[in-house]
């Protein structure tokens, strides 16, 4: 029998309560109380941020202040406004997409009771089956069972590696928003992706509407107009090689979109366009992704829980995998002593050049 767990109690014996977030099991990082949550990279959401300020403040102080001046009726000052608005937004999704709960599922205390008694028992050995199969739309779909989490995963649902959780509607772990991208912020990553590349061609094209502006307020060729704003020279470069990298990305989930597929899919499963049984047509496949309510989340890390929850269920799963470890090698030990008999028994009753059919048909249990 498992001991009891440790149990933390206040000055008055009641017990202490805390935060979910506070005792939970995953990876993560929580801010402002639990309502934030990333990854266990988080801090890599400082370095996307800075390859987005430091060239927008680049942009801001050489190539938008002067085209201020360059243009008549406000369309200068159009010009600034509309690149910050575009720049608060990338900001703004960026954060929704990497503070906010991805989809995890919640992880079971015990494992959920297998529907099939004789296969569990099978070999004398408690075991849940590995695998699965339900139907979605016609089609057979194996869905696997955590061990992590003690669950059946739900279709479309991976258990990711870096965040230490299950989550619905799995697309990838992405390092540069420092979270998982799920069912719950998937929107909002292709919204920052795209959103990105907009402002990258943004910054692109105004870059060089500000040296054809120099060339023709100074009538010299465009290689000399380009010498006087090394600024527009440095934007230019990095906006062209960005865009290689986060318009890629924006073209590539467009696709999978169109598909219904993530990218765990993509290229785990390699489904073509009749083969994936989430594939409902490209108009309902987009209305799904981008017309749709987000679900809400199913953890509350905000919520109060015992603090010895943690505690004892760590003491209990030791314990438990140790009486497990136990009882299971009585069992072999015991089914080993009655195996032994039962073979003593037919060699005294057989020939002796039956002893190696005999043995071949009676193995001992591994």
């Amino acid at each position: 029998m498992a001991p009891p767990g440790p149990q933390a109690t206040t000055d008055d014996g009641a017990e202490e309560l805390v935060r979910a977030y506070r005792v939970w099991e995953g990876s993560n990082v929580f801010c402002l109380g639990g309502r934030l949550i990333f990854g266990p990279d988080a801090r890599s959401i400082l370095l996307t941020m800075f390859l987005i300020l430091a060239p927008a403040a680049i942009f801001c102080a050489f190539v938008a202040r002067n085209l201020m001046n360059s243009f008549s009726n406000h369309w200068g000052i159009a010009i600034m406004v509309a690149f910050v608005v575009l720049t608060v937004y990338v900001l703004v999704v960026l954060l929704l997409t990497s503070g906010r709960d991805p989809g995890i599922i919640p992880r079971n205390a015990q494992p959920p009771e297998p529907e099939d008694q004789q296969h569990l028992w099978s070999r004398r050995v408690p075991r849940i089956p590995p695998t699965k199969d339900v139907v979605i739309n016609g089609v057979t779909v194996k869905i696997k069972y955590c061990n992590t989490c003690k669950l059946y995963r739900p279709p479309r649902c991976s258990h990711c590696s870096i965040c230490d959780n299950c989550v619905e509607r799995f697309d990838h772990h992405c390092p540069w928003v420092g979270q998982c991208i799920g069912l719950r912020n998937y929107r909002f990553y292709f919204m920052f992706i795209f959103s990105a590349t907009l402002l990258c061609l943004y910054v692109h094209g105004f870059c060089w509407v500000y040296i054809v502006k120099i060339m023709h307020s100074n009538r010299t060729p465009i290689w000399r107009a380009m010498i006087q704003t090394p600024p527009s020279i440095v934007l230019i470069i990095y906006t062209f090689l960005a865009l290689w990298f986060v318009g890629g990305l924006s073209v590539f989930h467009l696709y999978l979109i169109s598909t219904n597929q993530t990218t765990y899919e993509n290229f785990r499963y390699r489904y073509n366009r009749n083969a994936s049984p989430y594939n409902k047509g490209i108009v309902r496949n987009f209305m799904e992704n981008f017309c749709t309510s987000i679900p809400a989340s199913k953890n509350n890390f905000r919520a109060k829980v015992p603090k010895r929850s943690l505690m004892h269920s760590l003491s209990v799963g030791s314990s438990l995998v140790g009486s497990s470890f136990l009882m299971n090698s009585i069992r072999e030990q015991e089914h080993e002593k009655e195996l032994g008999k039962s073979n003593r028994m037919s060699i005294e009753n057989d020939d002796d050049d039956s002893l190696p059919d005999k043995w071949q048909e009676k193995p001992l249990v591994s």
